[in-house]
């Protein structure tokens, strides 16, 4: 991504301000949001056409054989890698990366608003989480358990907040003003985190696949959502005749 979301939406507000402005000059922030929201209402519907289907037994074959696939690679060096990542999207993880992210917002960036929106994003994503597992109610997988698990199965809470979560950290490092091969590491870096959760989970034994995919699916939902409604509040605050 060429250029942050931000400069696309402040670009679409200002087209459409020039278009419009003679008959309203809230109309192109109303579009905005009416765009946001399709993008939202698309995201939510995918994940329920993803959630009927749970039961299938197209899905369940597809679970079973990406399962079978993937934790045939199993070997001590892999099961302590995933075991580091799982780790990495749990409570404790995410309480070392949030103290780190703070650091570094005050010390190089001076702003409490960038840890205040992302901790707001991963505990939306969390919450939520929370509420569709007891919801939808799908048990773990009857394979072996590498890890210990408590909760119920989808949508996966670890691929779900790790999405919301290092997805709006990729959103923040393409407006940081850093060098581009310095973004393009972290950006690289952010989305291997993100991928690793999620496997990691499957690997583990813990999720089904489809798991995984809803929860990439809702907590994508969360970081666009919030994009969105961060930069809109943004705008409203630098434009005085709002």
């Amino acid at each position: 991504m060429k250029q942050s979301l931000f400069t696309f939406i402040k670009s679409l507000r200002e087209f459409l301000a020039d278009k419009l402005n003679q008959y309203n000059t809230t109309l192109p922030y109303v579009i905005t949001v009416i765009i946001a929201l399709v993008i939202v209402v698309g995201g939510i519907n995918l994940f329920v056409e993803l959630t009927s289907t749970l039961k299938t037994e197209i899905l369940a074959n597809y679970d079973t054989a990406i399962t079978d696939y993937v934790i045939s690679y199993r070997s001590p060096k892999l099961t302590s890698y995933f075991k580091f990542m799982t780790n990495v999207g749990d409570t404790y993880g995410y309480l070392i990366v949030l103290t780190i992210f703070l650091i570094v917002s005050l010390v190089v960036f001076k702003r409490w608003k960038y840890i205040v929106q992302a901790t707001l994003v991963l505990a939306l994503a969390t919450i939520s989480n929370m509420m569709l597992k007891r919801f939808i109610d799908r048990a773990r997988p009857g394979i072996e358990h590498l890890v210990s698990v408590e909760t119920l199965s989808y949508p996966s809470g670890h691929a779900m907040s790790a999405m919301a979560f290092y997805g709006f950290l990729i959103f923040l490092v393409t407006k940081f003003n850093i060098q581009k091969v310095m973004k393009y590491v972290l950006v690289i870096t952010l989305i291997t985190i993100i991928l690793s959760i999620g496997i990691s989970r499957i690997y583990l034994g813990v999720h089904f696949p489809s798991d995984i995919a809803g929860g990439f699916i809702a907590g994508f939902i969360w970081v666009v959502f919030c994009v969105l409604v961060f930069d809109l509040i943004q705008l409203f605050k630098r434009d005085p005749k709002t």
